[in-house]
């Protein structure tokens, strides 16, 4: 895999990118399709990644907000917020050529992740893809699940600071190993990324849900760090609570959740002092990534008749303090 765009080249898309971009791979061009103060300072600075004290720096191939001038890539990593993702499918068609693999590094449960699954019924998720526009725009076949183990920030467009961990999870959506799969491993894996190719990443994805679920919007909502959540008995038994609920939809649907939420607690308790995507997003005054974080859930849930009251105030509380920001659409997740 040779040509490689990024589209959405904030802080996790840009912290791939420039991984790439420096990574010395013979023949690979690391391009961007961005818009805005971070095209700008792609075209000036190319591609920029500050881990420690080094700052990494290398050309970008091309950049443009047009996929048009950018032309048929081999891979496409989706990299925008889940908001801006009904957008990107709807401009992505000029990259996707007949063996295009699309690669979404995103937060959340992913447009495709109910396919083949019988017990969740043949209709897309409206949380994630009201009116099935992904499924349609972005064919399974071009598909890799992703999960990113990272923290990284953007504190000025086109630069990324990198915080800890370098993990990525990759497989087939609807499982098993293959061909292609193994060289988007090897591709980031030559990049410095600690990559585990998975044979079920719906599960790895359902994983890292399942920590994602509480910690994001209660962070938002407070302004707490994490470690001020999980300090508070009262909110770390509701996070408990939540965590079993959604424990309990992964194992009608195949996603076995092998650890207690106390348990998680102490891994999550590690680090730190530590500001949530969803609380970044709130003090930027940017649109939260709510439906694919928790209201998908939510609606998972309905499909296989499993309750959620704990996670449908979490909903609820989060929906509402957003819509009074302007940080969530009024006409969204009504139910």
């Amino acid at each position: 895999m040779k040509n490689i765009c990024i589209i959405g080249a904030g802080a996790i898309g840009g912290f791939i990118g420039t991984r790439l971009a420096v990574s010395g791979q013979e023949g690979v061009r690391v391009s961007a399709m961005a818009r805005g103060a971070t095209l700008d300072a792609l075209r000036t600075h190319g591609w920029r990644l500050r881990q420690g004290d080094a700052l990494l720096q290398a050309p970008v191939a091309a950049a443009s907000e047009h996929a048009a001038d950018l032309g048929i890539q081999d891979l496409v990593i989706l990299a925008v917020k889940g908001p801006a993702l009904a957008q990107v499918a709807r401009q992505i068609g000029p990259l996707l050529g007949p063996e295009t693999v699309v690669l979404p590094a995103m937060n959340g449960v992913p447009w495709w992740f109910i396919e083949g699954q019988t017990a969740l019924g043949d209709a897309p998720l409206d949380s994630v893809d009201p009116g099935g526009t992904l499924r349609e725009a972005i064919a399974l076949y071009r598909v890799l699940g992703c999960v990113v183990h990272a923290s990284t920030a953007s504190p000025e467009p086109g630069l990324v600071q990198h915080r800890m961990g370098q993990g990525l999870i990759v497989g087939e959506p609807l499982g098993g190993h293959s061909e292609r799969s193994a060289r988007v491993v090897a591709l980031l894996g030559a990049a410095g990324f600690d990559v585990t190719h998975s044979a079920d990443v719906r599960s790895d994805i359902w994983y890292k849900l399942w920590g994602n679920l509480t910690m994001n919007p209660i962070s938002a909502l407070t302004g707490a760090t994490i470690d001020r959540v999980l300090a508070d008995p009262l909110i770390r038994q509701f996070c408990t609570d939540a965590m079993a609920e959604a424990a309990q939809i992964g194992e009608r649907i195949g996603c076995h959740i092998a650890q207690r939420p106390e348990d998680r607690h102490l891994i999550t308790a590690k680090l730190g002092a530590f500001k949530t995507s969803m609380l970044q997003d709130v003090e930027a005054g940017r649109p939260i990534e709510l439906d694919a974080i928790v209201t998908a859930v939510r609606e998972i849930g309905q499909r296989v008749q499993r309750p959620t009251p704990q996670i449908d105030v979490l909903l609820g509380l989060t929906r509402l303090f957003a819509r009074g920001r302007g940080l969530y659409p009024e006409d969204s997740g009504t139910a």
